[in-house]
């Protein structure tokens, strides 16, 4: 009887959990989206707008890419053959 009644209760906390988050999972959703908006906005708002740049221009700025010598060696190619 004991084992039956574990089992009863176990379904209702499962039962009465699902029913709960169906209830309230719509509206903590959306206050997860408000706070989330509000803060990328918050973070645009207090970027630094560029004076010199023309809304529109392509900027590509290169870094200056150093080639590495040639010269330095790992180590030696060894070709092996096999043997009869």
């Amino acid at each position: 009887m004991a084992f039956l009644k574990t089992i009863l209760i176990i379904l209702l906390v499962y039962y009465l959990l699902k029913f709960l988050v169906k209830l309230f999972a719509p509206k903590i959703l959306s206050y997860a989206v408000k706070k989330t908006e509000s803060h990328f906005k918050q973070a645009f708002d207090n970027e630094p707008a560029s004076d010199n740049e023309n809304i529109g221009d392509v900027i590509i700025n290169k870094k200056t890419s150093k080639k590495k010598a040639d010269s330095e060696k790992v180590g030696e190619y060894i070709d092996f053959e096999e043997l009869d």
